[in-house]
């Protein structure tokens, strides 16, 4: 039996998510107040799609704790399109993303901060709500992964979705600089415009291979845990 019931590290994810993405929004930093404000930034979109796929997962709590014991095939069938929808935003979004943002991030901030997180922006991002941003965000969506089975879609359809979102992330940055004449990312400020093709394609192959290493991770989660119950029956 687990330590602390999922229901409740949901809850308590999420309400983290809501603290992390109020403090952010409170920052008084000046790239907050140029054309796309915090939306340009994938960090952000980044713990928007947790926050929202953490509130679904709630939402399916509390759901299936109403209508548990109840017999309407309307609610079931319900409650199975709010499942499938969690499960399409844990493989194409969630776990993508989230492993993305963290992966790339520390690997840039590693090599050179200024490249991603310039050092002027410690005056205005305390390290704790850095973290929150870019740290805890892998491990609570393997805790998520680990605590409940997740359906993925085909490979093929999972793979063209992420790439759509890629492409769509990578085109309003491109738009973003069209209007203001700079770039999202110091990095991309730095290199030549083939360069930047090859950064982009690179950063949408990355994204892939955190598509496919999460269908990988959750294939072996599940198929240990059902091997352990076998062996234990």
């Amino acid at each position: 039996m687990a330590l602390i019931p999922s229901q409740v590290l949901r809850v308590a994810i999420l309400l983290s998510y809501f603290s992390i993405l109020c403090h952010y929004k409170a920052l008084d930093m000046p790239a907050h107040q140029t054309y796309g404000g915090s939306w340009k930034f994938l960090t952000f979109i980044d713990l928007v799609i947790q926050a929202v796929f953490f509130g679904l997962c709630v939402l399916i709590d509390v759901s299936s704790l109403l209508t548990k014991g109840a017999d309407s095939r309307e609610q079931e069938r319900q409650l199975k399109k709010l499942i499938g929808l969690r499960d399409w935003m844990m493989a194409v979004l969630a776990f993508p993303v989230g492993a993305f943002v963290v992966f790339t991030f520390w690997t840039l901030y590693l090599y050179d901060r200024e490249l991603v997180y310039p050092k002027l922006l410690d005056n205005f991002i305390p390290q704790w709500l850095n973290h929150g941003m870019h740290t805890t965000v892998l491990p609570f969506i393997i805790i998520e992964m680990r605590t409940t089975h997740h359906n993925y879609p085909r490979r093929s359809w999972g793979l063209a979705a992420v790439c759509l979102f890629g492409v769509g992330y990578i085109l309003w940055t491109c738009w973003v600089h069209q209007v203001t004449g700079v770039w999202v990312y110091p990095v991309l400020e730095r290199i030549t415009p083939l360069a930047r093709v090859a950064f982009f394609s690179a950063m949408t192959a990355v994204i892939c291979i955190m598509y496919v290493l999460g269908e990988i991770l959750n294939g072996y989660i599940w198929d240990h845990t059902h091997t352990e119950k076998v062996k234990g029956e």
